[in-house]
């Protein structure tokens, strides 16, 4: 936060002055000090426990569930007021400027999830009495809604004026998010259902953290889920290089470079995920070509073209039990197929060819191209855009062509360096994925 650009830093300051001058005009005439007293507790409790997302540095703060309680229990004003709690989290690691626009955005948050929660006719009177539950849901859920968008709205704000993401990553990757916010923000309503249920009062505070904590379990889990998936790619893709010299970070690149054609055709974020494990395993089958193959100095055999045109069948057969890959497996398997339909190793031809391969063939050739190899230095990224373009129609679908060159233009590439190679190892003279020097076959 404190290396912001200065239109962030402005957008920062927007953001607290607003949620100061909210509370600070806001009309308390619900204020009930030990009932915003107990709700900041909890605020503060789930505040300073956070849970890790599977995307670097990102945390969710399960406390919103108080604030949400607040609305119904005391309105949108102390709601705002609640806010301030974030200030003084028990995330000490986290800057003062950071918790300073947290506290901001959870203020207006909750004010504008207050606000909706009146204008739906949302009212306290009666709470807890006969019906209250079916009278009030409604309106909770309007607030719920507004809650979360008012919140991941401020948060992506600041993300993109730091440009620290774009906004079709930012659409991409909330979806999950969203859902899972609405889900455990009803715990809101479950906090003051039971404050309102004769004989429980503030005890509601303290029922209500079991099912938080096994909220944020399952954030944990999910997390925990996502790094052992990362650790058996990893695993694979290490196995492949150690037989096959070309492929050091090749398989790395090649995701990457899928990754950017599907968030540039729109993939919804769940598929981008997926394709970023094709593209990490599209060559696992080389674990199932013999290395004198892989390493062959000269021409190739009949036999040896059939071993390396069997590996994407090999690679499916070692990877199809892995049940998180789903859609993956398709682009592991038909990666070398041609819109003429002369690929391999079924022939397919145009949209016969699953999207995922399609998307992978282009990553795939283009960092073959833009990768020195013993026989040729790399091609340069325009060099190696022209020949994808000549090959667009032909080998590769040119949607999948041009929307690779517009992510180029935007996002750019970085080229691998030279591959460090033992002296006393072989390293063949052809690749199979070099659209510049075809497989010779003897």
């Amino acid at each position: 936060m404190l290396v912001l650009p200065l239109v962030a830093w402005m957008y920062v300051c927007g953001v607290v002055a607003l949620a100061a001058a909210v509370i600070a005009t806001a009309s308390y005439d619900r204020l009930d000090v030990p009932t915003l007293v107990v709700t900041a507790v909890l605020f503060l409790v789930c505040d300073s426990v956070p849970a890790r997302l599977s995307v670097r540095r990102a945390r969710v703060s399960l406390s919103f569930a108080a604030s949400l309680a607040t609305v119904v229990l005391l309105g949108p004003a102390c709601a705002a007021l609640l806010g301030i709690c974030a200030v003084v989290t028990g995330q000490r690691s986290v800057p003062f400027v950071k918790r300073l626009f947290n506290g901001a955005q959870f203020a207006l948050s909750g004010y504008a999830a207050g606000m909706v929660f009146c204008l739906l006719a949302g009212d306290r009177a009666g709470l807890g009495q006969a019906g209250w539950l079916e009278r009030v849901i409604g309106p909770f859920l309007g607030a719920l809604v507004a809650f979360v968008l008012v919140n991941l709205a401020l948060m992506g704000g600041v993300l993109l004026l730091s440009r620290q993401a774009t906004v079709r990553e930012l659409l991409s990757g909330s979806g999950p998010l969203v859902f899972g916010c609405l889900g455990y923000g009803m715990v809101g309503l479950l906090v003051a259902g039971l404050w309102a249920h004769e004989g429980i009062g503030p005890l509601a505070a303290v029922l209500v953290l079991l099912p938080l904590f096994v909220a944020r379990w399952a954030f944990e889990q999910t997390r925990a889920q996502r790094q052992a998936h990362a650790a058996t790619l990893a695993a694979l893709c290490q196995a492949v290089e150690t037989k096959d010299y070309y492929t050091r970070g090749h398989s790395e690149r090649v995701s990457r470079g899928s990754v950017m054609i599907a968030q540039e055709i729109g993939m919804r974020s769940d598929r981008v995920e997926a394709i970023r494990y094709a593209g990490m395993l599209h060559d696992v089958g080389k674990l199932g070509v013999p290395t004198k193959v892989l390493q062959k100095t000269g021409p190739m055999s009949e036999d040896d073209l059939a071993a390396i045109q069997l590996h994407p069948m090999r690679g499916l057969d070692i990877v199809r039990d892995i049940g998180f890959l789903d859609e993956a497996l398709a682009g592991i398997m038909h990666h070398h197929e041609k819109m003429n339909g002369r690929g391999y190793p079924m022939g397919l031809a145009g949209d016969e060819i699953p999207e995922f391969a399609r998307i992978i063939a282009v990553a795939d050739a283009f960092d073959a191209m833009t990768s020195n190899r013993s026989y040729r230095a790399a091609c340069t990224v325009e060099e190696a855009v022209v020949e994808l373009r000549r090959c667009a129609g032909d080998q590769f679908d040119p949607v999948m062509v041009e929307s690779f060159v517009r992510a180029l233009d935007r996002l750019g590439w970085e080229l691998p360096g030279p591959v460090s190679v033992p002296g006393d190892a072989e390293v063949a003279q052809q690749d199979h994925d070099d659209l510049t020097a075809p497989l010779e076959v003897q």
